[in-house]
């Protein structure tokens, strides 16, 4: 081949080459971290589920009624002033948080208890609604609550209103039905060492 010829090949593989130069490390990493932080992002909350025993005249009346786990047990509920009815402990995971740090965090802020979650109990899927898109919660083993523990309760004046034990046969009579269903799904899977999938408070699978 003729030198013209080698030259011509040089010159086409030259103006096909990108111009400028490649792109550095760091740059590559933040197109990335762009792209990552544009895409959809699920609301998501996590909670602890916190217990006491019941004293014998809390105990005494069977079975629940709800499905949940009556074992003698009482769960931790805290009262809203943003909306009616009662919830579990907890709040909305922040950006770039895990759920278990956001329940420990929720935990401290909402009762002033310093502890670390126990184990996974639920993860439970929540539909849109007008009101909200849809989103997940997850819950952990908040473990027992003594009754030191308990008088030392301390509530954000602006976010809850009051706090109290309720037996599990009792949830529906505190919490709208799908809430009531993913706690009683919790302490059943609380006191079977277990972990469920749910589906606005309905286990699934």
């Amino acid at each position: 081949m003729s030198d013209s010829g080698r030259s011509g090949s040089a010159d086409r593989a030259v103006a096909d080459a990108p111009s400028g130069p490649p792109p550095r490390p760091a740059e590559s990493s933040a197109a990335r971290l762009r792209w990552q932080r544009g895409l959809p992002r699920k609301r998501m909350s996590a909670a602890c589920v916190l217990v006491r025993a019941a004293s014998a005249g809390e105990a005494d009346d069977g079975a629940a009624d709800d499905g949940a786990a009556d074992d003698g047990a009482n769960v931790l509920l805290v009262r809203p002033t943003y909306r009616p009815g009662w919830d579990l402990p907890g709040g909305v995971v922040e950006q770039d948080e895990s759920p278990y740090a956001a329940a420990r965090r929720e935990v401290a802020e909402e009762l002033g208890l310093h502890r670390a979650p126990g184990r996974l109990l639920a993860l439970d899927w929540v539909s849109p609604s007008p009101e909200r898109t849809e989103g997940i919660t997850v819950v952990y083993d908040g473990g027992l609550v003594t009754p030191a523990q308990a008088a030392g309760i301390r509530l954000p004046a602006d976010e809850l209103s009051d706090w109290t034990f309720v037996a599990p046969r009792r949830l529906a009579a505190f919490m709208e039905p799908r809430l009531a269903r993913r706690v009683a799904a919790c302490l059943t899977a609380r006191r079977d060492d277990r972990a469920v999938y749910l589906q606005d408070g309905h286990p699934v699978g």
